[in-house]
């Protein structure tokens, strides 16, 4: 499902696939509708900022919106992996994540990788999340 509202995938897939009663959504980044990317910044002599916590929390919104769309939420999640392009950076994503989950939260897995469709971008997530059972006529139409 291509969710409305929320940045086009670069490539021919959805933001969340519902199977048996999960959602599977789709690596997540930063990036706006309007393909800028939150937590990124260039000043007027071109030196560029990056924020990982800014870019954390971006990403979970993100993911959050794509859930409310197939009716579920973060606190449906139930696994997440994440892709940090810099491990120096696990810090300051690990303090964000926990403005939204707890120890009572998804399993969670975090890698390193060598980069991101975008210089920009700092990290990307994807997730799994049980499907509430009042949204399960959903789960038809996307099988």
């Amino acid at each position: 499902m291509i969710v409305e509202g929320a940045a086009r995938p670069r490539g021919r897939f959805p933001h969340v696939k519902v199977a048996g009663g999960f959602a599977f959504v789709s690596g997540t980044s930063a990036r706006r509708p309007d393909n800028t990317i939150a937590g990124a910044s260039v000043d007027e002599l071109g030196t560029t900022s990056l924020d990982i916590r800014k870019q954390t929390r971006a990403v979970l919104r993100n993911i959050d919106d794509i859930l409310a769309a197939i009716g579920a939420s973060l606190a449906d999640v139930v696994q997440v992996t994440t892709y940090l392009v810099n491990m120096n950076d696990f810090g300051g994503y690990n303090e964000v994540y926990g403005e939204f989950f707890d120890e009572s939260g998804p399993a969670r897995t975090t890698v390193a990788v060598h980069q991101l469709p975008h210089p920009h971008l700092l990290i990307e997530i994807q997730a799994v999340a049980l499907m509430p059972r009042c949204s399960a006529p959903e789960e038809a139409g996307n099988d």
